[in-house]
């Protein structure tokens, strides 16, 4: 078996769906990439046995078909340092010798019966599918995919919920401390279905999403999903359970609106938060007619900051508490110039909205306050 293919091309494609092997796999022929030569069409295939990673180049001078595994590190290792060039597998199949022929040299390993990798159990047939277009389902799993939970007690929770209904798609995460819902209007189901993908397929989807064309074709049963781009498959279980009611937990009646802008806002968390008790992280937001003031303070160490931003708010003053690496992640979340923060009183949540909303989009993010020592 022989065939020509760019080194470029090749070490990138390896190098992004390795990112789907497991550190310890059951079965040490995970450790491997598994190449399959037919025609003139390479197929490369990664796995945990969970989650499931493929991808295919075209190569010239192909002769021969057939299937053989490498592993991975030292193949990734080795073809990431040659310069752009092609490069020649030659491959036989009965030993599995692999000798890799470049420029100035050439690599010689041993390879594995491509035939004992194992099928893919990720993969779906399921009966139900739809379409999202790449830039939508990006953006809906970069916006939710911080809240989800790592939680074995409630493995629903750890992961991205799709909320598919023929007037739009939602998109959830929460770890029962902080929520993201991003309902998108733009995209519809044929019927109402839905799904939680995990948190390593999202994680690898936020990887090849940003360099993907046209829409990304979702099919998927009650166990499985199989994610279908331009140049990349991505099989996968899914989480099984039902999601909690996301939109009950949700207030709708907070009184007190506050609008500040976003990076101002960002700006005075970073720098308060470095005075901010270690073990809680606690931050204190208090809001006047005008003013919203950020502080923090270490009774451990007798350390505190306060710093004073301008904005939009003239209700009655109150404090409220929350976690500070957890505010950041929300706003760090949001896109637009102002953010919303929608109060009621120091022991109901909080919700935080883009002042101006993404076109077809609409984000709520809910925090949930901690108690004031004061």
């Amino acid at each position: 078996m022989r065939f020509n293919i760019s080194s470029t091309s090749l070490s990138n494609r390896l190098q992004t769906i390795s990112r789907v092997q497991s550190s310890k796999n059951a079965l040490p022929i995970l450790d491997c990439i598994l190449f399959e030569l037919s025609g003139n069409v390479l197929k490369m295939t990664a796995s945990d046995s969970e989650t499931t990673m493929v991808t295919t180049l075209d190569v010239m001078d192909a002769d021969g078909e057939g299937k053989f595994a490498i592993g991975a590190k030292q193949l990734i290792s080795s073809v990431k340092e040659i310069s752009e060039q092609p490069i020649t597998f030659n491959v036989n199949p009965d030993t599995f010798a692999i000798e890799i022929n470049y420029q100035n040299g050439k690599y010689n390993l041993i390879g594995q019966n491509g035939y004992e990798f194992p099928e893919p159990t990720g993969k779906s047939d399921g009966s139900r599918h739809i379409a999202i277009d790449a830039q939508v389902m990006l953006d809906g799993i970069t916006r939710c995919l911080f809240a989800a939970a790592d939680d074995e007690l409630r493995p629903q929770m750890n992961g991205v919920y799709f909320d598919m209904t023929p007037e739009n798609i939602t998109f959830v995460a929460s770890d029962g401390h902080k929520l993201v819902r991003n309902r998108v209007l733009s995209v519809h189901a044929d019927e109402p279905s839905a799904f939680i993908l995990p948190k390593k397929p999202a994680l690898l989807l936020k990887t090849v999403l940003p360099k993907a064309d046209g829409d990304v074709v979702v099919r998927f049963d009650d166990r499985n999903a199989e994610l279908q781009m331009t140049d990349y498959v991505i099989s996968c279980r899914l989480i099984e359970g039902r999601y909690p009611n996301y939109n009950s937990v949700i207030p709708t009646d907070n009184p007190f609106r506050v609008t500040a802008d976003r990076m101002a806002f960002i700006s005075a968390l970073r720098r308060v938060s470095v005075f901010a008790s270690q073990s809680s992280a606690l931050i204190k937001i208090h809001v006047d007619r005008g003013t919203l003031t950020v502080s923090a303070q270490d009774l451990d160490f007798s350390t505190s900051a306060e710093e004073h931003i301008m904005c939009e708010y003239d209700g009655m003053a109150m404090s409220i508490g929350f976690n500070g690496p957890f505010l950041l992640d929300v706003l760090n979340s949001i896109t637009s110039n102002d953010v919303v923060l929608e109060l009621a009183d120091p022991s109901r949540a909080g919700v935080i909205t883009p002042a101006e909303q993404e076109e077809n989009e609409d984000l709520i993010m809910l925090l949930m306050p901690m108690m004031l020592k004061d």
